[in-house]
This record gives structure tokens, sequence and C-alpha cells, in this order.
């Protein structure tokens, strides 16, 4: 990007902050975007800078009942549609979201904190599932089977109504587009939550819906914090909840929604590992596990936050530290930022903590980020990358998700080794072995307990069509987000069994009263 490109994108962010400083989110209802009537708001702040960007509502219990009622009465127009139809309203969607990607990225850097080129990826990312799903004429389709003369069974894949989603800070663009947009193409209604700390994409796709045609009460988006989590997990019109996000509101939101007989997909924490092999690319590897460790800050579900480095490869911490070293921390609109800030003070207090704990308990810190001065933001959240050393499975900083740009080293003699530390950890999002040998890569795959491997890949999010598949202690539930996963999860199955004989239909037949073997 030049120059003259950052210091357009640096005014436009400026001046977005300025218009919407002291705003206060709206509602978006029945297709109308509403200024809430609550009594209780939530601050916004910028995680550089603590410029207040917006007040979130905490939404009322008459506004939650109005998106809940809304939602049911567009379900029974919105079924009828033709798949066609609603083919066509994605495809528009695809191409709006695109014409709007640097207004996403700037709403994602300003109350995210992301650089812009990450903040970029996420929406790219979010786009993918859009495109992905205008093959939903191929998901929906059912099976059919001719049993027995004249008699025919088939399956066809019903909407369950309305539905809800409750979404993290860490992808503010890609992860809405995960639930209302798969769910939204197999004929339900979704009732949206965004994280209260970054809701400016989500509203800003919200209005994208809404000029494209969605009809009202298609997509509705409230705000708020545990008043609106009970209201999605209890409300009997809602029928499904999809969530993404920690261990602590997940399982308190997969239990209450399941409690009230909702179907519920949850993914919670991660603690995913780079197994080294002495034999790996060394370039490729260093390369790629400083980006997968230390990208977003470290707030991805899928970063690398251990690298197990299997004999020899141990000698290379010091170059990673290197590499890790001259990665820029800066503010997300800064030229050639690398890192941005943390979320909130509170994670950063949090990370810091824990990588104390590491000094503490025995660990070696190769490269200690806290501290860390950004002269232009001197009120940021920021940590730089940190890399823990010769660390033990006991340790606060393995057992616990840190969620920053730390990245913890465990030295082990063997690929055996390395496979009993993976398996043994409770978590399985994801893991990445490196390595030249394809016996080593082939047993990697088989033997490890991770529902999504990587091979010489150090962040394997499979793409839309393959569903995101994390498994362990990071996923409760048992059907997986978007591709086939998701339409399986947002819809039913209805099986008919007909029977339309050859015979003439007024001929006489006298009553069969045995049970039916079906030659």
């Amino acid at each position: 990007m030049t120059m003259r490109a950052l210091t357009r994108h640096a005014r436009l962010f400026q001046r977005s902050l300025q218009q919407r400083a002291l705003s206060t989110t709206q509602l978006f209802i029945d297709g109308e975007f509403l200024t809430s009537q609550a009594s209780e708001h939530i601050e916004v702040r910028n995680p550089a800078t603590q410029e207040v960007v917006t007040r979130v509502p905490q939404t009322t219990q008459h506004e939650l009942n109005e998106a809940a009622h809304s939602a049911e009465l567009a379900f029974r127009e919105w079924r009828k549609t033709s798949v066609l139809s609603r083919q066509r309203k994605m495809l528009d969607l695809q191409h709006a979201i695109r014409h709007s990607m640097d207004e996403l990225a700037h709403s994602i850097v300003s109350e995210q904190g992301k650089v812009l080129s990450d903040a970029r990826g996420d929406v790219m990312r979010g786009l993918q599932v859009v495109e992905d799903m205008a093959n939903i004429t191929n998901y929906m389709q059912g099976s059919r089977l001719e049993v027995a003369a004249d008699m025919d069974t088939y399956t066809e894949r019903e909407p369950l109504g309305v539905v809800a989603g409750i979404c993290p800070f860490n992808f503010p663009s890609l992860i809405p587009i995960w639930m209302f947009r798969v769910s939204l193409d197999n004929c339900n209604k979704c009732v949206l939550k965004k994280s209260y700390i970054d809701p400016g994409a989500a509203m800003i796709l919200a209005r994208l819906c809404s000029e494209v045609g969605i009809p009202k009460g298609v997509l509705n988006v409230v705000h708020g914090a545990h008043d609106t989590v009970n209201f999605l997990t209890g409300d009997p019109r809602i029928r499904a909840v999809s969530f993404v996000g920690g261990d602590r509101a997940g399982k308190y939101i997969y239990e209450r929604a399941t409690q009230h007989g909702k179907r519920c997909q949850a993914n919670l924490g991660a603690k995913n590992h780079a197994v080294v092999l002495p034999d790996a690319d060394r370039e490729h590897a260093l390369s790629a596990i400083v980006g997968a460790a230390f990208g977003a800050a470290g707030q991805r579900c899928m970063a690398l936050s251990v690298a197990v480095l299997v004999g020899e490869a141990g000698d290379w911490v010091a170059e990673l530290a290197e590499r890790a070293r001259r990665l820029r921390v800066d503010g997300g609109l800064e030229p050639d930022a690398d890192v941005g800030p943390m979320i909130t003070r509170a994670a950063l207090q949090r990370a810091e903590r824990l990588v104390q704990s590491a000094a503490d308990q025995g660990a070696e810190l190769v490269l200690d980020g806290r501290g860390v001065h950004v002269a232009k933001y001197p009120q940021g959240n920021f940590l730089g990358p940190t890399i823990i050393d010769r660390a033990q499975a006991h340790m606060q900083c393995y057992q616990e998700e840190i969620f920053g740009p730390v990245l913890t080293c465990v030295r082990v003699a063997t690929l055996d080794e390395a496979l009993a530390l993976v398996n043994g950890n409770r978590y399985g999002n994801g893991a990445a072995v490196f390595t030249r040998s394809g016996a080593s890569a082939r047993k990697f795959q088989a033997q490890v307990e991770a529902g999504q491997v990587g091979i010489n890949v150090p962040i394997p999010v499979p793409l839309p069509m393959f569903g995101f598949t994390g498994n362990k202690a990071s996923f409760l539930g048992d059907t997986n987000f978007y591709g086939r996963s998701g339409v399986s999860f947002y819809t039913q199955l209805k099986t008919v069994t007909s029977l339309w004989r050859k015979q003439n239909a007024d001929e006489q037949q006298a009553a069969a009263v045995h049970m039916p073997t079906l030659h």
C-alpha cells in the first residue's frame, strides 16, 4: 500500500472516530435501525487510543421480544421463497460486502484493534462463506430411493425457524457471517448478538442486508450482556443457538440452551500446538510460526500458542525470537504495522500476569513484550511479541489460553513425546506439524487428537466448503460450523414414504392387516 493510500485511510479513520465518538449503536429490528430505550449502556473504546467510539445499549426485554416476534412473523414468508430466490439475494449480498470492504475493515480497526491488512482478511474470510453458500442448491438436496414396487422414500431439509447467534469480539465480520449467512440460506430467521466490545461491523452487515432487499425480520441485531444471553437461550421461539467465545460463557450458554430444548453449537477455548521436527524446512517453519503466533495480537481461536520443538529444533528458539523482535507493534492504520493492540486493558493485564507466572514457575522469557512503548499511542493496550521457552505442561502459561501475542515453547526428544503432549491437552481446535518426512506427517495426522490438522500449514482453518471442526474441550455440540455441517445444524430432516400404485385407482382391494414387509 502506498503512503498516500495509508494517509487517506488514516484520515478516514479519524473522521469515523469523530463522527461516532458520542454515538449510540442502534438495534436492527424488523428491517429498521432503532434507538434503544435502554437505561444501561456499555462504552466501546478504541484499544489503541482509549477514545470512546460508541456506546452499546443493554437491549430491553421489550425490544428483545420485538426482535423474536419480528423473526417469527418473517419466517412464515421467508420459508415460502424458492431456493433460487434466496440464492440470488445472497449473491447480491456478496457483491455488497465486497464493495464495502474498506468500510468494514476500518470499523474493525477502530473497535477491535486489528491492523488494516488483517481486518481486510477478516472480511475476506467471511466473504468466502457467503460465496460458498451460493452452493445452497446442492447443500439442500435430500436423498431418494425406490424401496418397493410403486413406493418411494425420500428426505427433505426443512428450516428450524428462528435461530440465534452469539458472537465473540475477535472476528467482527467473519463470525457473524458464519451464523446469519448459513442460517438465512436455509430459510431460517436469525437474531444476532454481536459482542458489545465491537458491534460496528455487524451493524454494517445488517445495513447491507437491508440494502440488497433481504426481507424485514429475517435478520435482527440486538446488543447487551447477560440479560440478552439469557433471553436468546431461554425464549421458546428460538430453536437453536450458535456461539463462539470463551470457556465460561460457552459452557453456560450450551447448558442453558440445551436445558431449554434448543440445539446448540459452541466453540470454546483453544491451545493450538505446532510440532516442529528437526528435518523441517527451517525458513518456512519459523516464518509460519511467527505469523501464526503473533498475527491479530494472538487473539484468534486458531492462533499457534505452543511450539513443540523436537530434538535439535530446540536450537531454533533464538532465531524465532529474532524474527518476532522485528515485528512492528503499532496502531492498526500505521504503515507496516504487524501487531496491533489487545482488545481491552483487562485482557492485556491478564496476558501479562500469565507471562509473569511463566517466569515465576521456572520458564525462560526469551522475548518479553511487556511494557512495549508505542510513541503515537501511549494509552494503547499493547503487548509486544513474547516468547516463553522451556515451559512445562504443568505451568499456568501452558494450561491456560493466554489469547495474546505470546508463544510458549516446549522441548521434547521425539515425535511420540510431542504427540503425547498435544493429546494430553484438553483442547482440540487445531494442531500442526512441520516436517519434510511424509511418514512423520502421516503418523502425526493419524494419531493427533485435534479437529483441524495442518501439515506444514500453521493455521489449518478449513475453507467454508469443509466446515470448522474443532473437538475435545474446544467444542460443545454435535454439529459444527458452516459448510455441510452448518446446513445440517440449521435444518431438520423430514422423511417421506409415498405409494402410487400402477393399478387403476378405482380397483377394489381387501385391507391388509399383517405387518408390511415391503418386498
